[in-house]
């Protein structure tokens, strides 16, 4: 399975409002794995970065000012992600302003986001179903999960998808070990034709070993009054 963890940083909390995305970071998994496949743009958003917004990521007008803008850059978005599931901290907050991005190229002939992925994770949601009544935010689950966001001083849509993909793969590991643990190992597949089973060893327990289960057997027998199954198994066998 091909994954992309995504984030982005914007101008402010509404796309309806008119705020736009000025950072998109992204990295790529497959098969659980980092390949090193990264997608990392500052946008030109087109309009003034409140100063709120920039206390948050950093970013300037000044810094922005000579940055692409997105229509510039949409092709290698809509390529990064294309038929990849997306992997996103409160995904609905991303997606919205990834849609509205699209959206104003709607004369080109794009689809949105949601329709050029896969499907989209939202680990916002999964850390409540694991945590119910604590803080999910970002730096609580890199703390939960021992996850170092030392380097963490603004943020960064590259570094948040970076310490994201860390997190959901600790928050899900162990979720594939099901199905590998249903699969027999390739070597017997190979060697062990249907119907056929290898030999069972036979391990005979030493008489010491025999002494103390004895013992544990009858003590539970007196301790359940008569009751002990084994014994009563044993005695009845021929």
């Amino acid at each position: 399975m091909r994954q992309i963890v995504l984030d982005t940083e914007t101008t402010g909390l509404s796309a309806r409002n008119g705020d736009r995305v000025v950072e998109i970071g992204c990295l790529e998994l497959v098969g659980r794995r980092p390949t090193g496949r990264r997608l990392h743009l500052y946008l030109n958003p087109e309009r003034d970065v409140p100063i709120d917004a920039q206390r948050i990521h950093g970013l300037t007008d000044e810094f922005l000012a000579d940055k692409p803008k997105f229509r510039e850059v949409a092709a290698e978005v809509a390529e990064f992600i294309h038929d990849a599931e997306l992997v996103i901290h409160n995904a609905a907050f991303d997606m919205e302003f990834l849609n509205a991005e699209f959206a104003l190229l709607r004369n080109d002939n794009w689809p949105n986001a949601a329709q050029l992925c896969a499907g989209v994770v939202d680990t916002l949601r999964m850390a409540r179903d694991l945590r119910p009544g604590k803080r999910n935010t970002l730096d609580a689950l890199c703390t939960e999960f021992g996850v170092d966001n030392s380097n963490r001083k603004f943020h960064g849509a590259l570094l948040d998808a970076e310490l994201l993909a860390e997190v959901y793969l600790a928050m899900t590991r162990g979720q594939e070990s099901l199905v590998i643990d249903l699969e027999p190992p390739a070597h017997l597949g190979a060697s062990v034709a249907y119907g056929q089973r290898r030999p069972l060893a036979v391990i005979q327990a030493s008489s010491e070993e025999m002494a103390e289960h004895g013992k544990v057997t009858r003590e539970i027998d007196q301790e359940s009054r008569g009751k002990c199954l084994w014994l009563q198994l044993s005695t009845a066998a021929p």
